[in-house]
């Protein structure tokens, strides 16, 4: 999937965010310190449009196909999964519902845009490039150069307007594509309700080409002037013979300029033309659902009573700012400060909400529509996600992660399978893994508690017990439990790397299951994490796949896979990648390659001999490894900043790749503060020096006895490392992991940074 190239809160919770935003306000706006740029190249695969925390519209310029020689990348020539590119400079419309930071194409589509001139509906002829682009959270705006006309966007959280201004005024149009996009899937339904408001669906789905992930997109779209004129456009098959010489369209756009009933087609479009004067803005309010196009109508209805573009950007800004100020940031550079915000900006994407303003939501994997009391979220990257993200959103925004739990069991309970990589309401089985068991434990561990824990735990036992041929999850299961590892049975298959995942999956049942006295089970879960060890070579001093025999697999090339090619065993990665990928068992893997001083010197060659992708996920926690043995936890700090320093920037290419829905994001958040989750599931942190002279972050009442934690550094800027830190009101000197409990409780931490390790 990876592509490697370097709502509901009660009156304290209202409370609470009206503080927050009062303090940002005496400080300036937090969404100024915003680059929604960066990621927009390197293969970071965000892009600059807008949308609302965690909201289910997201609308951005679309500027990845029919540049020729405009664009260096083109979707129709390659793999490409984002809708937009810093790199190209030819734009064909803003798409509405689109992915962030992901690996495999899908959505981005309803490409609307506007045009001078005579109708043309060809997107090679109407497209053009931008100038004068400008974006932050909640707002983007730009100039399409060949029509002279400016593009303005704004956001609720299942609406979005587009304000075009044409300035030299004359003839005028706003297209509506839809036949072009990222999804795999095509065809599309449109009709007029009336001569300023339509209502349609297009087909979307097969994500990372799984063929049954399949899903219907609606949506309601108004402009806010009367079109004098009006229709349809469908592009038609090419013809040969005496059919090609009685219809003069074959091959080409066919304009339907009277015909009002519904239409259908796979590459088809609506059109609506003015006469403007210069200057003169018309508006296009749109709405989407996954559940009908009447609810997508409802949607606009009630989130756009009427048309008022500066109150609902201000409105989205509003939204952003308060979203953003939980986390206060004094001192550090403007670059890492906007670093930062744009991290934890990212962060607040996906999962996104799934339900319409009236509650109702596609079920998962069926036609059904239910609704639900609580947000329902999508857009579950689960394989990356539960290593970061959702530790992060616990200590953050506990109520958004506990629905995120919640819906997750809902998932069971509609599909009867915990989700792997779900997408608006179908299960792609995209990655490896059985991952949403470490989010669940993670969040119950760090005390969020308010979901159903018996389906829960149901749930992961169906995964974790089930027999292969009727495993959803973990379909190669009957190795891994008879052998305690699954061989390599397929040239390519990724088989140590579904062990390593099942080992970190069990461990968390492991812990689970003994929250909850279930201490047999706790005993025979652990003791399945443990199998690991099966695939530990000391002639390499690696982890090796394994053949149906028992025997290592040779040859044997622990690199080959490092850019991406077939790889033997290993998924996305090789063995220098996953090696080291033992989280719940540190000391147990260190034990097994030799020692302290083995293992450190085997970890340090990761990062020496450039075997560390910091663009992937099995080994980006690696850099915080060391701080299990104290004398070595020195190299982590250096590394940390090394990293910060050398792979983000702010910039464009500011993500070392796929920003995976705010994993790589979330990395930076949580370095640049100064401690890790390396273990999901593991109530502990690794320490690293923060980036920032004072950072407080304020912690939500409802779930946590302290308000807030002020994380400070005392010592020079220019500093990298630290041996002794203060927590609370207590004093440490060579401690390098704290617990959850520590952290939340301490109110302030206090690293004494010195420029000598």
């Amino acid at each position: 999937m990876k592509k490697k190239q370097y709502l509901r809160h009660g009156l304290l919770g209202l409370m609470f965010m009206s503080t927050l935003s009062l303090s940002a306000q005496k400080t300036g706006r937090l969404i100024d310190e915003v680059n929604p740029f960066i990621g927009t190249s390197n293969f970071g695969t965000t892009n600059p449009g807008v949308v609302l925390p965690n909201g289910l519209m997201s609308v951005t310029p679309f500027n990845v196909m029919g540049g020729g020689e405009l664009n260096t990348f083109d979707k129709d020539a390659r793999w490409w999964s984002t809708p937009y590119s810093a790199d190209n400079k030819y734009f064909t419309g803003f798409s509405h519902v689109n992915l962030s930071g992901v690996g495999c194409p899908e959505l981005g589509s309803l490409l609307l845009s506007a045009a001078s001139g005579e109708l043309d509906v060809d997107y090679k002829s109407y497209g053009s490039t931008l100038s004068k682009e400008h974006a932050h959270p909640g707002y983007y705006t730009a100039h399409l150069d060949k029509h002279s006309i400016k593009a303005e966007l704004t956001a609720t959280a299942r609406t979005s307007v587009t304000a075009f201004t044409f300035e030299r005024g004359g003839k005028s149009n706003i297209l509506l594509n839809l036949g072009q996009g990222l999804t795999n899937e095509s065809g599309a339904t449109v009709r007029f309700v009336n001569d300023s408001t339509i209502l349609g669906s297009k087909l979307m789905g097969t994500f990372c080409y799984n063929p049954q992930a399949v899903f219907n997109q609606y949506f309601a779209m108004r402009i806010s002037k009367r079109a004098p004129e009006s229709g349809y456009w469908k592009k038609q098959p090419p013809m040969t013979g005496t059919e090609a010489e009685w219809d003069h369209d074959h091959g080409r756009n066919k304009i339907y300029r009277s015909y009002r009933r519904e239409m259908s087609g796979n590459d088809i479009g609506v059109w609506f033309s003015y006469d403007t004067q210069p200057g003169e803005t018309i508006y296009v309010q749109t709405a989407v659902s996954f559940v009908s196009a009447e609810n997508a109508l409802l949607n606009l209805e009630t989130e756009q009573p009427k048309l008022d573009f500066a109150a609902t950007r201000a409105r989205a800004e509003e939204a952003w700012e308060q979203a953003l100020s939980r986390i206060e940031v004094e001192g550090g550079s403007p670059d890492q400060r906007t670093i930062f915000y744009t991290a934890l900006y990212h962060l607040l994407i996906h999962p996104n909400i799934l339900q319409d303003v009236n509650g109702e939501y596609p079920m998962m994997t069926s036609l059904k529509t239910a609704k639900t009391s609580h947000n329902r979220y999508t857009v579950y990257s689960l394989w990356d996600t539960y290593r970061n993200v959702h530790p992060l959103l616990s200590l953050l925004y506990p109520e958004k992660q506990l629905d995120m739990v919640r819906t997750m069991i809902d998932m069971y309970k509609e599909s009867g399978w915990l989700p792997k990589w779900e997408l608006y309401g179908r299960e792609t089985l995209t990655m490896s893994g059985d991952p949403s068991i470490t989010v669940i434990n993670d969040t119950w561990q760090r005390g969020l508690r308010d979901f159903d824990v018996a389906t829960a735990y149901e749930a992961m036992l169906k995964g974790a017990t089930t027999r292969g041929k009727d495993n959803l999850l973990r379909p190669d299961i009957d190795d891994y439990v008879s052998r305690g590892y699954i061989p390599l049975r397929e040239k390519f298959d990724h088989s140590v790397s579904n062990s390593l995942e099942y080992y970190i999956a069990d461990w968390n049942l492991a812990r689970f299951a003994e929250s909850l006295g279930k201490k047999a089970d706790a005993k025979r879960f652990h003791q399945r994490s443990l199998g690991y060890k099966h695939y530990y070579d000391k002639e390499y001093g690696l982890l090796r796949p394994i053949t149906p025999d028992g025997k290592f697999l040779s040859p044997f090339d622990p690199v080959l896979g490092r850019d991406f090619e077939p790889n033997p065993g290993f998924h996305e990665g090789n063995s220098w990648n996953y090696s080291f990928f033992v989280p719940h068992d540190v000391k147990g893997l260190a034990k097994l390659m030799g020692g302290e001083r083995k293992f450190v010197a085997k970890l340090q060659s990761v990062f020496d001999k450039g075997n560390y992708d910091p663009a992937n996920e099995p080994d980006i926690a690696y850099p915080f490894l060391f701080t299990y043995f104290p004398k070595e936890a020195w190299r982590t700090q250096k590394i940390t900043k090394d990293l910060l320093q050398t792979v983000y920037h702010n910039a464009p290419n500011g993500i070392p790749g796929n920003d995976d829905t705010g994993t790589m994001s979330a990395w930076a958040i949580y370095t640049m503060l100064g401690f890790y989750p390396d273990c999901p599931g593991d109530m502990s942190f690794a320490l690293t020096t923060p980036t920032f002279k004072r950072v407080t972050l304020h912690l939500d009442p409802k779930y946590y006895k302290q308000p807030k934690l002020v994380i400070e550094r005392q010592g020079a800027e220019a500093d990298t490392y630290f041996k002794r830190l203060k927590v609370g009101d207590k004093t440490h000197s060579n401690r390098y992991r704290l617990s959850n409990e520590e952290l939340v409780n301490a109110g302030q931490i206090v690293f004494f940074t010195q420029d000598k390790h």
